[in-house]
């Protein structure tokens, strides 16, 4: 498994998280019996971890996304800046452009060309902000 197939593992729990009000532990569970998505100690932390600091994450996504309210930001690009900010705020040690270009490519794949644009741009903002705070 490449490195940053647990991020594209822990997206798709967490998009199947956002239809459903299960426990982490039964979507572990469900995505074991389906059997499409191999779950790892880095997956599993990354979804817990997003699901547990949601509210907080998304009061972050939404000041730095001035052009959309938070209920109009696509669902997967609101997963995506999720776990972008998560890694950013919990991983301090792992080089910022990682989390970025990890969204970044998600979001090619599973988003449009203006959702990737407005991933990037709310991402820098963030990391520009904070770097001027520390």
């Amino acid at each position: 498994m490449k490195a940053s197939q647990y991020r594209e593992n822990a997206f798709l729990i967490l998009f199947e998280a956002s239809f459903r009000d299960d426990s982490p532990e039964t979507l572990f569970q469900l995505a074991e019996e389906i059997g499409e998505i191999k779950l790892t100690d880095k997956s599993r932390t990354l979804v817990t971890g997003v699901l547990a600091q949601t509210e907080e994450l998304d009061s972050i996504i939404a000041s730095y996304s001035k052009k959309r309210a938070l209920n109009r930001i696509a669902r997967t690009d609101l997963i995506l800046l999720r776990m972008a900010i998560y890694e950013l705020r919990q991983y301090p040690e792992q080089p910022v452009g990682i989390a970025v270009s990890e969204a970044v490519h998600l979001s090619e794949i599973y988003a449009s060309p203006e959702d990737t644009a407005f991933i990037n741009g709310v991402l820098g903002n963030y990391i520009r902000t904070e770097d001027k705070t520390e």
